[in-house]
């Protein structure tokens, strides 16, 4: 079991009292709102938070993608990547998860921006693919019913790039490239690792459990029967291909929060994570889900999905506790959690986001401590 310290970077000196019941923070809320200089001071210090996760036992780091929000300022994650490999972060893997593939004109800026990391890091990147999620579409300007063709072709080329010396040709639908020779090619051969993160898609699922991919699929934040049906429509996938999937194959992402007992993690993690789901990720399901965006399938599974998370009522930190889309708690409750869910689940990589909504650095630097010297040396067994 190897477990991640992930941070997903939010604007959190927004002033939520300003925000209305029915305003989306994606897209359109305006950026008048971002102060630059309380930006810069946000940056350092989610930088330390992320490196004190590698000095606290995490086995890898992580940060990921959006664009025109204050729910992430990750609009370039290479950049932050860059940062950290230039930090003391030990020996841990170091997770961009991930980057939106179609949303580029030229995907080979990505393979040369993995490549870059991977090097600087001596081969311990994770390479996270995704298609970005459908509000990424509006910030693009990319057409959504492209979205999987286009997700498939860049990851061809991508592969291609890494895989065969240069130089070669590349033309397809999308992209057409006369000279597909990127320097520097990755350290790791033949290809860095690669994660698919996924709000829980067939197309995508079937794609990455193919016997020649075999990537390792990341089930971002959901309800437990949701985790329990896409993780198992993996493995289910994978025998129809005829093969058992390992737990390296399969990971999970989660808030978790770990306080001194389980009733001060509660008091102390409840006005954030509250803000977190209700105000930082609320959005309309016409941007979530823009039309063309995702099979008439896999679009009945992903809003039945929201359905289910009581969508439009506000979500307690109960109500998120009992679902199991935040795991909350003493190092001692939080390790008898684990120890039954990741079993169960049969992951063999969990993602712990470790910083969510507005909660403040004192915090989230102790939680991260109990995280990664209480719990993790109790559950990397698993």
């Amino acid at each position: 079991m190897q477990v991640m310290c992930f941070h997903l970077m939010p604007y959190a000196s927004l002033d939520l009292t300003k925000v209305g019941d029915n305003e989306c923070l994606w897209l359109d809320y305006p950026n008048s709102n971002y102060d630059p200089k309380e930006g810069s001071k946000l940056y350092k210090r989610y930088l330390d938070e992320i490196v004190h996760g590698a000095q606290s036992g995490f086995h890898a780091i992580g940060v990921n993608e959006h664009h025109q929000t204050a729910f992430g300022l990750m609009a370039t994650p290479g950049v932050l990547a860059g940062a950290l490999t230039q930090r003391d972060i030990g020996n841990v893997k170091l997770g961009v998860i991930g980057r939106g593939l179609p949303l580029l004109e030229n995907p080979l800026a990505i393979a040369e921006e993995y490549a870059i990391i991977d090097n600087l890091t001596e081969g311990r990147l994770i390479a996270g693919f995704v298609r970005g999620i459908g509000v990424e579409y509006h910030t693009s300007g990319v057409n959504p019913a492209e979205s999987l063709d286009r997700f498939h072709e860049a990851h061809d080329l991508i592969l291609q790039a890494w895989t065969q010396p240069g130089p070669t040709q590349f033309h397809g639908k999308y992209y057409s490239h006369r000279y597909v020779n990127i320097w520097p090619r990755p350290y790791q051969e033949p290809h860095p690792d690669i994660w698919i993160p996924s709000q829980g898609s067939t197309e995508t699922i079937m794609w990455a459990a193919h016997p020649s991919r075999k990537y390792t699929y990341y089930q971002t934040l959901a309800l437990a029967k949701v985790i329990d049906k896409y993780l198992g429509m993996y493995k289910s996938v994978a025998k129809d291909y005829g093969y058992e999937a390992s737990p390296n194959q399969l990971g999970w992402s989660v808030p978790v929060y770990v306080s001194d007992t389980t009733e001060n993690a509660i008091n102390e993690a409840r006005p954030h994570i509250e803000a977190f789901i209700n105000k930082f990720l609320k959005m309309p399901v016409e941007r979530l889900l823009p039309a063309g965006y995702t099979s008439v399938a896999s679009l009945k599974g992903l809003i039945n999905a929201r359905k289910s998370t009581t969508l439009g009522k506000y979500q307690t930190i109960e109500a998120l506790m009992e679902n199991q889309m935040f795991v909350c708690g003493s190092p001692d409750q939080v390790i008898k959690f684990f120890k039954k869910r990741i079993p169960e689940l049969g992951i063999g990589h969990l993602s712990a986001t470790m910083h969510f909504g507005t909660l403040g650095h004192d915090q989230t630097m102790r939680s991260i401590e109990l995280m990664g010297k209480q719990v993790i040396p109790h559950i990397e067994g698993l």
